[in-house]
């Protein structure tokens, strides 16, 4: 039986975004021109993810160094934050004593149709992940909604019998629904809203916004589906 990281504590929950958090001027960054109108605020500028990456990174280096581990990018919004992670922990591996090596894998859930988490959860390039078995495996996901997406995905990685499962989230929803499956790593607690940007998306727009920001009514309607 894996050592499968899914918290019910508040320990660890990263930096702390109150529900009352305006998010800053859209005139203060700089953002792609065919997004004007579509979006509210810069919520999270993209400076700041990169720092918090460099120490969920440092953490799960204190943590799991000198072990081997795979890496299970969850795609498609995982991609550039599991980038992100994978290069900070690249760079601490060569400038210090300790060292992880790594294999990277990745599989794709779909759960969202349009600001809505549906029950319909598909998993693609995952039907055999036999090569798990006995493996330390870190999964690194973008952003943990009500949970039962993390804990779907779990249950699904446990029946490949690895020796440990952690998991690293960028964003964790704070939410009245959530089922309270919290990763090990966690970037940010975040209120219930609808975010996109640094390859969050809506409808497959957005994902080339380097800051995660607030989607506006108009927005939505505009990239609706």
């Amino acid at each position: 039986m894996a050592d499968i990281a899914c918290k019910s504590e508040k320990s660890g929950v990263g930096i702390t975004i109150k529900d009352d958090w305006p998010g800053y001027s859209l005139d203060l960054f700089s953002y792609p021109a065919h997004y004007t109108g579509d979006l509210e605020c810069v919520y999270i500028p993209h400076g700041l993810i990169m720092d918090r990456t460099e120490r969920l990174a440092r953490n799960i280096m204190d943590d799991l160094g000198d072990h081997a581990i795979v890496v299970l990018c969850v795609l498609k919004g995982g991609y550039q934050f599991c980038a992100d992670l994978v290069d900070r922990i690249k760079a601490l591996s060569r400038n210090s004593r300790q060292t992880i090596p790594m294999r990277v894998h990745f599989i794709r859930l779909k759960s969202y149709l349009n600001d809505q988490s549906t029950e319909d959860l598909h998993i693609h390039e995952a039907e055999d992940l036999s090569f798990l078995s006995g493996k330390n495996v870190l999964i690194v996901e973008a952003i943990v909604d009500t949970g039962k997406t993390m804990k779907t995905l779990l249950k699904h990685v446990e029946a490949f019998r690895p020796k440990m499962i952690k998991v690293a989230g960028l964003l964790v929803k704070r939410a009245s629904h959530s089922s309270a499956c919290l990763p090990d790593y966690v970037g940010f607690e975040i209120p219930n809203r609808f975010v996109v940007g640094y390859a969050l998306d809506y409808n497959e727009y957005f994902r080339d916004l380097n800051h995660i920001c607030v989607i506006s009514e108009s927005g939505k309607m505009k990239y609706k589906i």
